[in-house]
Protein backbone atom coordinates (compact mmCIF):
# COMPACT_ATOMS: atom_id res chain seq x y z
CA UNK A 1 0.00 0.00 0.00
CA UNK A 2 2.81 2.41 0.90
CA UNK A 3 4.49 1.67 -2.43
CA UNK A 4 1.36 2.64 -4.32
CA UNK A 5 0.98 5.85 -2.32
CA UNK A 6 4.59 6.75 -3.14
CA UNK A 7 3.91 6.10 -6.82
CA UNK A 8 0.86 8.29 -6.61
CA UNK A 9 2.86 11.11 -5.00
CA UNK A 10 5.64 10.83 -7.57
CA UNK A 11 3.10 10.84 -10.34
CA UNK A 12 1.65 14.07 -9.00
CA UNK A 13 5.06 15.71 -9.07
CA UNK A 14 5.84 14.80 -12.67
CA UNK A 15 5.70 17.20 -15.62
CA UNK A 16 2.53 18.63 -17.01
CA UNK A 17 -1.08 18.09 -16.05
CA UNK A 18 -1.47 15.88 -19.13
CA UNK A 19 1.12 13.38 -17.90
CA UNK A 20 -0.49 13.38 -14.47
CA UNK A 21 -3.89 12.68 -15.99
CA UNK A 22 -2.41 9.67 -17.81
CA UNK A 23 -0.59 8.23 -14.82
CA UNK A 24 -3.25 8.78 -12.16
CA UNK A 25 -5.97 6.56 -13.70
CA UNK A 26 -3.48 3.72 -14.19
CA UNK A 27 -2.26 3.96 -10.60
CA UNK A 28 -5.78 4.18 -9.21
CA UNK A 29 -6.86 1.21 -11.33
CA UNK A 30 -3.95 -0.89 -10.02
CA UNK A 31 -4.72 0.16 -6.46
CA UNK A 32 -8.39 -0.74 -6.85
CA UNK A 33 -7.48 -4.11 -8.38
CA UNK A 34 -5.11 -4.88 -5.50
CA UNK A 35 -7.70 -3.98 -2.87
CA UNK A 36 -10.31 -6.08 -4.65
CA UNK A 37 -7.92 -9.04 -4.83
CA UNK A 38 -7.11 -8.73 -1.14
CA UNK A 39 -10.80 -8.58 -0.24
CA UNK A 40 -11.61 -11.62 -2.37
CA UNK A 41 -8.75 -13.56 -0.82
CA UNK A 42 -9.92 -12.75 2.69
CA UNK A 43 -13.43 -13.86 1.76
CA UNK A 44 -12.05 -17.02 0.19
CA UNK A 45 -10.13 -17.91 3.36
CA UNK A 46 -13.20 -17.36 5.51
CA UNK A 47 -15.30 -19.43 3.11
CA UNK A 48 -12.75 -22.26 3.17
CA UNK A 49 -12.75 -22.20 6.96
CA UNK A 50 -16.55 -22.34 7.07
CA UNK A 51 -16.54 -25.27 4.63
CA UNK A 52 -13.92 -27.01 6.75
CA UNK A 53 -16.12 -26.42 9.79
CA UNK A 54 -18.99 -28.16 7.97
CA UNK A 55 -16.75 -31.00 6.81
CA UNK A 56 -15.41 -31.35 10.33
CA UNK A 57 -18.70 -32.81 11.52
CA UNK A 58 -20.97 -33.42 8.51
CA UNK A 59 -24.53 -34.60 9.18
CA UNK A 60 -24.83 -38.29 9.94
CA UNK A 61 -27.74 -38.58 7.53
CA UNK A 62 -29.27 -41.79 8.94
CA UNK A 63 -32.38 -42.42 10.98
CA UNK A 64 -31.98 -43.38 14.66
CA UNK A 65 -30.94 -47.02 14.97
CA UNK A 66 -29.23 -46.92 11.57
CA UNK A 67 -25.67 -46.33 10.40
CA UNK A 68 -23.60 -45.66 7.32
CA UNK A 69 -19.86 -46.13 7.37
CA UNK A 70 -17.58 -44.20 5.02
CA UNK A 71 -17.26 -47.35 2.89
CA UNK A 72 -21.04 -47.66 2.44
CA UNK A 73 -23.41 -45.96 0.01
CA UNK A 74 -26.64 -46.40 1.96
CA UNK A 75 -27.78 -46.47 5.57
CA UNK A 76 -28.44 -49.81 7.23
CA UNK A 77 -30.16 -50.82 10.46
CA UNK A 78 -27.89 -51.68 13.38
CA UNK A 79 -26.96 -55.33 13.16
CA UNK A 80 -28.21 -57.58 15.95
CA UNK A 81 -27.11 -60.82 17.63
CA UNK A 82 -27.66 -63.31 14.75
CA UNK A 83 -25.76 -61.16 12.24
CA UNK A 84 -22.95 -60.40 14.70
CA UNK A 85 -22.51 -64.05 15.61
CA UNK A 86 -22.68 -65.27 12.01
CA UNK A 87 -21.31 -62.44 9.86
CA UNK A 88 -18.72 -60.64 12.02
CA UNK A 89 -15.36 -62.40 11.75
CA UNK A 90 -12.59 -61.62 14.23
CA UNK A 91 -9.19 -60.91 12.72
CA UNK A 92 -6.93 -59.89 15.61
CA UNK A 93 -6.86 -58.30 19.05
CA UNK A 94 -6.04 -54.58 18.73
CA UNK A 95 -6.74 -53.26 22.21
CA UNK A 96 -7.64 -54.24 25.74
CA UNK A 97 -8.84 -52.21 28.71
CA UNK A 98 -10.42 -52.90 32.05
CA UNK A 99 -13.93 -53.09 30.60
CA UNK A 100 -13.50 -54.34 27.02
CA UNK A 101 -11.31 -56.31 24.64
CA UNK A 102 -11.29 -54.82 21.14
CA UNK A 103 -10.74 -56.83 17.98
CA UNK A 104 -10.26 -55.84 14.38
CA UNK A 105 -13.03 -57.69 12.59
CA UNK A 106 -14.74 -57.91 9.21
CA UNK A 107 -18.42 -57.62 8.40
CA UNK A 108 -19.53 -58.15 4.79
CA UNK A 109 -16.23 -56.86 3.45
CA UNK A 110 -16.11 -53.86 5.80
CA UNK A 111 -13.49 -53.52 8.51
CA UNK A 112 -15.12 -52.99 11.91
CA UNK A 113 -14.11 -52.89 15.56
CA UNK A 114 -15.63 -55.67 17.69
CA UNK A 115 -15.66 -54.96 21.43
CA UNK A 116 -16.29 -57.77 23.92
CA UNK A 117 -16.86 -57.43 27.65
CA UNK A 118 -13.61 -58.36 29.40
CA UNK A 119 -15.14 -59.30 32.76
CA UNK A 120 -18.64 -59.57 34.18
CA UNK A 121 -17.38 -57.43 37.06
CA UNK A 122 -17.61 -54.46 34.67
CA UNK A 123 -20.93 -55.30 33.04
CA UNK A 124 -22.51 -52.12 34.42
CA UNK A 125 -19.78 -49.97 32.85
CA UNK A 126 -20.13 -51.81 29.53
CA UNK A 127 -23.90 -51.31 29.45
CA UNK A 128 -23.53 -47.65 30.42
CA UNK A 129 -21.05 -47.08 27.59
CA UNK A 130 -23.36 -48.81 25.13
CA UNK A 131 -26.35 -46.72 26.23
CA UNK A 132 -24.29 -43.54 25.83
CA UNK A 133 -23.12 -44.52 22.36
CA UNK A 134 -26.73 -45.18 21.36
CA UNK A 135 -28.03 -41.92 22.84
CA UNK A 136 -25.21 -39.71 21.55
CA UNK A 137 -24.87 -40.97 17.98
CA UNK A 138 -23.73 -37.93 16.03
CA UNK A 139 -20.76 -36.84 13.95
CA UNK A 140 -18.89 -36.29 17.24
CA UNK A 141 -19.12 -39.94 18.30
CA UNK A 142 -17.84 -43.16 16.73
CA UNK A 143 -20.54 -44.86 14.65
CA UNK A 144 -22.36 -47.81 16.15
CA UNK A 145 -22.71 -50.68 13.66
CA UNK A 146 -24.57 -53.01 16.01
CA UNK A 147 -24.60 -54.74 19.38
CA UNK A 148 -25.66 -57.96 21.08
CA UNK A 149 -26.61 -57.99 24.74
CA UNK A 150 -26.67 -61.80 24.84
CA UNK A 151 -22.91 -62.13 24.52
CA UNK A 152 -22.01 -58.52 25.44
CA UNK A 153 -20.72 -57.54 22.00
CA UNK A 154 -20.48 -54.11 20.43
CA UNK A 155 -19.57 -53.40 16.80
CA UNK A 156 -18.40 -49.93 15.75
CA UNK A 157 -16.72 -48.39 12.73
CA UNK A 158 -13.00 -49.16 12.51
CA UNK A 159 -10.41 -46.39 12.30
CA UNK A 160 -6.95 -47.77 11.46
CA UNK A 161 -4.97 -44.90 13.02
CA UNK A 162 -6.30 -45.93 16.41
CA UNK A 163 -6.50 -43.55 19.35
CA UNK A 164 -5.12 -40.05 19.72
CA UNK A 165 -2.25 -41.61 21.64
CA UNK A 166 -0.84 -42.67 18.27
CA UNK A 167 -0.76 -39.16 16.79
CA UNK A 168 3.03 -38.71 16.74
CA UNK A 169 3.65 -42.20 15.37
CA UNK A 170 1.12 -41.63 12.58
CA UNK A 171 2.53 -38.22 11.61
CA UNK A 172 6.06 -39.65 11.59
CA UNK A 173 5.08 -41.96 8.73
CA UNK A 174 6.30 -40.69 5.39
CA UNK A 175 2.88 -40.70 3.73
CA UNK A 176 1.44 -38.46 6.45
CA UNK A 177 4.29 -36.03 7.03
CA UNK A 178 2.55 -33.37 4.95
CA UNK A 179 -0.19 -33.41 7.60
CA UNK A 180 2.28 -32.56 10.35
CA UNK A 181 1.48 -28.83 10.40
CA UNK A 182 0.21 -26.38 12.99
CA UNK A 183 -3.08 -26.04 11.10
CA UNK A 184 -3.87 -29.78 11.08
CA UNK A 185 -2.90 -30.10 14.72
CA UNK A 186 -4.91 -27.06 15.76
CA UNK A 187 -7.94 -28.46 13.93
CA UNK A 188 -7.52 -31.64 16.00
CA UNK A 189 -7.49 -29.52 19.16
CA UNK A 190 -10.64 -27.79 17.90
CA UNK A 191 -12.21 -31.22 17.41
CA UNK A 192 -11.37 -32.14 20.99
CA UNK A 193 -12.95 -29.01 22.47
CA UNK A 194 -15.94 -29.38 20.10
CA UNK A 195 -16.55 -32.87 21.48
CA UNK A 196 -16.40 -31.56 25.06
CA UNK A 197 -18.91 -28.86 24.14
CA UNK A 198 -21.20 -31.51 22.66
CA UNK A 199 -20.95 -33.75 25.73
CA UNK A 200 -21.63 -30.80 28.04
CA UNK A 201 -24.78 -29.99 26.04
CA UNK A 202 -25.81 -33.41 24.76
CA UNK A 203 -29.29 -34.86 24.12
CA UNK A 204 -28.60 -37.16 27.09
CA UNK A 205 -27.88 -34.28 29.45
CA UNK A 206 -24.69 -32.61 30.62
CA UNK A 207 -22.06 -35.33 30.68
CA UNK A 208 -18.61 -35.41 32.31
CA UNK A 209 -15.67 -37.41 30.91
CA UNK A 210 -14.77 -39.29 34.08
CA UNK A 211 -12.41 -41.79 32.45
CA UNK A 212 -9.76 -39.09 32.14
CA UNK A 213 -7.59 -39.23 35.24
CA UNK A 214 -4.33 -39.05 33.27
CA UNK A 215 -3.26 -37.59 29.95
CA UNK A 216 -2.71 -41.04 28.46
CA UNK A 217 -6.13 -42.29 29.55
CA UNK A 218 -7.80 -39.16 28.18
CA UNK A 219 -6.07 -39.46 24.81
CA UNK A 220 -7.14 -43.09 24.56
CA UNK A 221 -10.81 -42.02 24.59
CA UNK A 222 -10.51 -40.39 21.15
CA UNK A 223 -10.04 -41.96 17.73
CA UNK A 224 -7.96 -40.39 14.95
CA UNK A 225 -9.79 -40.69 11.64
CA UNK A 226 -8.25 -41.19 8.21
CA UNK A 227 -8.88 -37.55 7.32
CA UNK A 228 -7.26 -36.37 10.57
CA UNK A 229 -10.18 -35.50 12.76
CA UNK A 230 -11.28 -36.81 16.14
CA UNK A 231 -14.20 -38.90 17.38
CA UNK A 232 -14.94 -39.78 20.96
CA UNK A 233 -14.94 -43.54 21.30
CA UNK A 234 -15.04 -44.71 24.91
CA UNK A 235 -18.07 -43.55 26.90
CA UNK A 236 -18.04 -46.17 29.67
CA UNK A 237 -17.66 -43.49 32.37
CA UNK A 238 -19.86 -40.57 31.41
CA UNK A 239 -22.01 -39.54 34.39
CA UNK A 240 -24.52 -36.70 34.25
CA UNK A 241 -24.50 -33.41 36.12
CA UNK A 242 -27.47 -31.09 36.36
CA UNK A 243 -27.02 -27.52 37.63
CA UNK A 244 -30.75 -26.97 38.10
CA UNK A 245 -31.13 -29.91 40.49
CA UNK A 246 -27.68 -29.75 42.05
CA UNK A 247 -26.70 -33.15 40.65
CA UNK A 248 -22.91 -33.52 40.79
CA UNK A 249 -20.47 -36.41 40.26
CA UNK A 250 -17.40 -38.15 41.59
CA UNK A 251 -15.15 -39.89 39.07
CA UNK A 252 -14.72 -43.23 40.80
CA UNK A 253 -14.52 -44.19 44.42
CA UNK A 254 -10.75 -44.10 44.85
CA UNK A 255 -8.44 -41.21 45.62
CA UNK A 256 -7.20 -39.33 42.56
CA UNK A 257 -3.75 -37.78 42.48
CA UNK A 258 -1.50 -35.80 40.14
CA UNK A 259 -1.50 -32.44 38.38
CA UNK A 260 -3.60 -33.60 35.45
CA UNK A 261 -6.84 -33.97 37.39
CA UNK A 262 -8.63 -30.81 38.46
CA UNK A 263 -8.00 -29.46 42.00
CA UNK A 264 -11.56 -30.24 43.08
CA UNK A 265 -10.92 -33.91 42.21
CA UNK A 266 -8.12 -34.14 44.79
CA UNK A 267 -8.71 -35.26 48.37
CA UNK A 268 -9.07 -31.92 50.20
CA UNK A 269 -7.51 -33.22 53.44
CA UNK A 270 -4.38 -34.77 51.90
CA UNK A 271 -2.08 -32.26 53.65
CA UNK A 272 -3.47 -33.07 57.09
CA UNK A 273 -2.74 -36.77 56.90
CA UNK A 274 -6.42 -37.67 57.09
CA UNK A 275 -6.98 -40.89 55.16
CA UNK A 276 -9.13 -40.77 52.04
CA UNK A 277 -12.84 -41.40 52.47
CA UNK A 278 -15.13 -41.67 49.49
CA UNK A 279 -18.05 -40.68 51.72
CA UNK A 280 -16.37 -37.38 52.65
CA UNK A 281 -15.00 -36.62 49.19
CA UNK A 282 -16.83 -33.59 47.67
CA UNK A 283 -18.56 -33.90 44.32
CA UNK A 284 -17.95 -31.69 41.28
CA UNK A 285 -19.20 -30.83 37.79
CA UNK A 286 -18.10 -30.74 34.14
CA UNK A 287 -15.56 -27.98 34.74
CA UNK A 288 -13.08 -30.78 35.52
CA UNK A 289 -12.97 -31.36 31.74
CA UNK A 290 -12.10 -27.69 31.17
CA UNK A 291 -9.08 -27.92 33.50
CA UNK A 292 -7.59 -30.64 31.28
CA UNK A 293 -7.92 -28.80 27.95
CA UNK A 294 -4.48 -27.06 28.01
CA UNK A 295 -2.63 -30.34 28.71
CA UNK A 296 -4.40 -32.19 25.91
CA UNK A 297 -3.87 -29.29 23.50
CA UNK A 298 -0.15 -29.13 24.27
CA UNK A 299 0.15 -32.80 23.39
CA UNK A 300 -1.87 -32.38 20.20
CA UNK A 301 0.14 -29.35 19.02
CA UNK A 302 3.46 -31.14 19.51
CA UNK A 303 6.51 -29.39 18.08
CA UNK A 304 5.86 -27.95 14.64
CA UNK A 305 6.65 -24.59 12.99
CA UNK A 306 3.95 -22.18 14.02
CA UNK A 307 3.09 -24.16 17.13
CA UNK A 308 4.71 -21.62 19.45
CA UNK A 309 2.53 -18.89 17.96
CA UNK A 310 -0.56 -21.03 18.55
CA UNK A 311 0.44 -21.47 22.20
CA UNK A 312 0.98 -17.72 22.48
CA UNK A 313 -2.50 -16.94 21.16
CA UNK A 314 -4.08 -19.58 23.43
CA UNK A 315 -2.14 -18.58 26.54
CA UNK A 316 -4.85 -16.38 28.03
CA UNK A 317 -7.73 -18.83 27.59
CA UNK A 318 -5.56 -21.66 28.91
CA UNK A 319 -4.83 -19.57 31.98
CA UNK A 320 -8.58 -19.24 32.46
CA UNK A 321 -8.98 -23.02 32.11
CA UNK A 322 -6.50 -23.50 34.95
CA UNK A 323 -8.36 -21.36 37.48
CA UNK A 324 -8.43 -23.08 40.86
CA UNK A 325 -12.08 -22.12 41.33
CA UNK A 326 -14.06 -24.17 38.77
CA UNK A 327 -16.75 -21.48 38.59
CA UNK A 328 -14.17 -19.07 37.14
CA UNK A 329 -13.22 -21.39 34.28
CA UNK A 330 -14.79 -20.78 30.87
CA UNK A 331 -17.30 -23.11 29.29
CA UNK A 332 -16.24 -25.46 26.51
CA UNK A 333 -18.07 -23.21 24.04
CA UNK A 334 -16.10 -20.15 25.17
CA UNK A 335 -12.84 -22.05 24.74
CA UNK A 336 -14.00 -23.36 21.37
CA UNK A 337 -14.76 -19.84 20.13
CA UNK A 338 -11.23 -18.73 21.04
CA UNK A 339 -9.68 -21.75 19.31
CA UNK A 340 -11.67 -21.10 16.14
CA UNK A 341 -10.78 -17.41 16.20
CA UNK A 342 -7.07 -18.19 16.57
CA UNK A 343 -7.24 -20.68 13.71
CA UNK A 344 -9.02 -18.23 11.44
CA UNK A 345 -6.69 -15.32 12.23
CA UNK A 346 -3.55 -17.42 11.79
CA UNK A 347 -4.76 -18.71 8.43
CA UNK A 348 -5.31 -15.12 7.30
CA UNK A 349 -1.99 -13.93 8.67
CA UNK A 350 -0.17 -16.71 6.89
CA UNK A 351 -1.90 -16.17 3.57
CA UNK A 352 0.57 -13.57 2.30
CA UNK A 353 -2.08 -10.86 1.90
CA UNK A 354 -0.44 -8.57 4.43
CA UNK A 355 2.87 -8.85 2.65
CA UNK A 356 1.16 -7.79 -0.55
CA UNK A 357 -0.26 -4.73 1.17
Amino acid sequence: MRTFLNMLTMAGRRGSGGSVSCVLPAVMLCLAALLLSATLLYLHIDAVYQVNEQLLFPPVGCLPGHFKMTTMKNCSAWIQCPHIQEDVRRLKLIGQGTVKKVYLAEWRGHKVALSKLASLDYLEDFLHGLSMLQALQSPYVVRVVGFCLEDHSLVTEYHPHGSLLNLEDVLDQEQFQQQNTWSVRLRLAIDYVSILHYLHNSPAGRRVMCDSNSLEKTLSQFLLTNDFHLLVNDLDALPEVNPSTGLLVKCGHRELTGDFVAPEQLWPFRDTGKPFSDHLMPEYNEKTDIWKIPDVSRFVMGRVPGGDLVHFHLFEVHEECKKEDPQLRPSALQVLNVYRSVYSSMVRDGSGVRDML
